[in-house]
C-alpha cells in the first residue's frame, strides 16, 4: 500500500485490514498507521520503488493485492509549470507505481495471480482547467492499467483504478488554505456543486478500492470505476 499516509490512504488501510488483509505500509512518514509491516521511504527513490513489492512480499510472507495511491497535484497552466514542479509530479504520480507494478506482477504471477488497484482520477478522462499537469498524469496511470489489465489477465492478476473527483483530504485542504480560502467553507461550497450534495470523503474511495481488490471484482479488469458523486469533470 503505497501513499498511506493521511486522507485516501489512511482510509484504505483501515478498510483492508477490517477485511482480513494483512497490509505493509510504505510512504515517506507511516508513523502513526496501524499496520501489520512499515516500510518508510521516498517514492522519488527509484530503487526504492523497485524494491517495495519484494519487501512487502518478505514482511507479509506473500503479495497479493498491491494499492498505488501516492499522489500530488501541481495546479497552474502550463506556462505556470517549473521544471521541478513537472518532474515532482511525474515522479510521484507516474514513475512510482509504474516501478511498484513492474516489480510486483512477477511476484503475484509465481503466486497464481493478484490484484493491483491504482488510485487515478476523474481529471485523467478530461481536461482540467489549470491543473495541466495533474491532468495528465492521471491520464498516464488510467492509460497504464487498461494496458497492464490486458497484458496480464491471462496470468489471473486483475490491474483496475478507482477515479475520484473531489475528496475531503488534508491535500485538498491544504490548498484552498494556500489559496486564501477557508477550507472548511470551501468544502461546503464546493459539495453544492455536486449531485449528491458533498464532496467525497476518504472512506467513500477506499470500500470502491476494497471491492476492486476483493473476488467480489473477479472478472473486472483493465477498469476505470468513477467515484464521483455524479458530478461530471469540466
Amino acid at each position: 500500500m503505497t501513499g498511506a499516509a493521511g486522507g485516501i490512504g489512511a482510509a484504505i488501510v483501515r478498510h483492508l485490514r477490517a477485511a482480513g488483509v494483512n497490509v505493509a505500509v510504505a510512504d515517506r512518514d507511516v508513523t502513526g498507521i496501524e499496520a501489520d509491516a512499515h516500510l518508510p521511504g521516498n517514492l522519488m527513490d527509484g530503487t526504492y520503488a523497485d524494491d517495495l513489492p519484494r519487501a512487502a512480499f518478505e514482511a507479509l510472507g506473500g503479495l497479493d493485492i498491491v494499492v498505488n495511491n501516492a499522489g500530488m497535484i501541481t495546479r497552474g497552466k502550463v506556462t505556470q509549470t517549473t521544471d521541478d514542479d513537472w518532474n515532482l509530479s511525474l515522479g510521484v504520480n507516474v514513475d512510482a507505481p509504474f516501478r511498484v507494478c513492474r516489480a510486483a506482477i512477477p511476484i503475484m504471477a509465481d503466486r497464481g495471480g493478484g490484484a493491483i488497484v491504482n488510485v487515478a482520477s476523474c481529471w485523467g478522462a478530461r481536461p482540467g482547467r489549470s491543473h495541466a499537469v495533474y491532468c495528465v498524469t492521471k491520464a498516464a496511470i488510467a492509460s497504464l492499467t487498461q494496458c497492464m489489465g490486458m497484458d496480464h489477465a491471462h496470468q489471473n492478476i486483475r490491474v483496475n483504478a478507482v477515479c475520484p473527483n473531489e475528496v475531503n483530504t488534508p491535500m485538498l485542504r491544504t490548498g484552498f488554505a494556500m489559496r486564501g480560502f477557508d477550507p472548511d467553507t470551501a468544502v461546503a461550497e464546493l459539495g453544492k456543486t455536486v449531485p449528491l450534495g458533498r464532496i467525497a470523503e476518504p472512506e467513500d474511495i477506499a470500500e470502491v478500492v476494497v471491492f476492486l481488490a476483493s473476488h467480489a471484482a473477479r472478472y473486472m479488469c483493465g477498469s476505470l470505476v468513477e467515484v464521483n458523486g455524479g458530478k461530471s469533470v469540466g
